[in-house]
């Protein structure tokens, strides 16, 4: 990334801290209790979760004042993180696992990742399916077979 973006993006995200500290602006974040609610009810794609999770705060959509110029600039750090640090990671992680399975065959294999790694779009399970494996959601209540 170049320095004039990455001044920019640290600029903006520490005036959006500092919004958020003086109650000016909300966090926007989600808690363990909100990811376990969407996951039972089978619905991590709701609309609250539609956002990708790239653990850094959108640029674009802030309350602070952008000048033209400063929205495309945000916009295209957003797109860069969001391609860096979602998406791709995403995509290493999937090809582990198709991988894995595919060098295994027959053989269970029990995956953990991240919450963030099944939320919106271009996430692990995407890439999965993409490799044409169907993924089931089990509900908590479930028992697993042996």
């Amino acid at each position: 990334m170049q320095a004039n973006l990455v001044l920019f993006a640290l600029d903006q995200t520490l005036r959006q801290h500092e919004r958020i500290r003086r109650g000016a602006q909300r966090s926007g974040g989600y808690n363990a209790d909100d990811l376990i609610r969407h996951y039972n009810c089978g619905d991590l794609d709701a609309v609250v979760f539609s956002r990708d999770s790239a653990q850094v705060p959108p640029l674009a959509n802030t309350s602070l004042r952008l000048s033209a110029r400063e929205l495309r600039l945000a916009r295209d750090i957003d797109r860069y993180f969001r391609q860096e640090l979602i998406y791709k990671r995403n995509h290493r992680m999937g090809d582990r696992v198709l991988r894995l399975l595919r060098a295994n065959p027959g053989q269970s294999f029990f995956f953990a990742f991240g919450a963030g790694h099944f939320l919106g779009n271009n996430t692990v399970l995407d890439f999965v399916r993409q490799g044409g494996f169907d993924i089931e959601h089990i509900m908590a209540t479930r028992s697993i077979p042996e």
